[in-house]
């Protein structure tokens, strides 16, 4: 499993759920975005791979077409860590501090984000998919 910000670290990753985010609520095939992105299939599936092990978005199956779309949960928990980390005052010039010195912060944010994402799931596996047909 990777962790999240290694995931969100690779800038193409980063390209594609802010075009998943941009077509939000619809879904978006593979051939929509690797036109968007301007590479290649084979390179843009490996990404959307490492993304859906992730969390970060979800596939539907249409026939021999993926449709993606952006999953919010685990970025909202990424997003409180970066929010918390912004209101913390800057470590001293002799060196950093750590805020909980005894709690593996990146640990629980993981855990964390991974709850989420399985509650999300479960969810949505128990209401069902409500959004309207894609119109064409």
């Amino acid at each position: 499993m990777n962790d999240i910000f290694d995931v969100l670290a690779e800038p193409l990753r980063r390209d594609i759920l802010v075009h998943l985010r941009n077509s939000a609520p619809s879904d978006m095939a593979v051939g929509d975005i690797v036109a968007l992105i301007g590479s290649t299939q084979p390179t843009v599936s490996k990404h959307l791979k490492v993304l859906r092990d992730a969390g970060l978005v979800s596939v539907r199956e249409d026939g021999q077409h993926r449709f993606y779309r952006v999953n919010p949960e685990p970025l909202a928990i990424v997003e409180g860590w970066v929010s918390v980390m912004n209101d913390t005052p800057a470590p001293p010039v002799d060196g950093p501090t750590r805020i909980l010195p005894d709690t593996d912060l990146a640990g629980l944010g993981r855990s964390l984000g991974w709850i989420a994402a399985d509650i999300a799931s479960r969810l949505s596996n128990v209401v069902g998919n409500r959004r309207p047909p894609k119109s064409r």
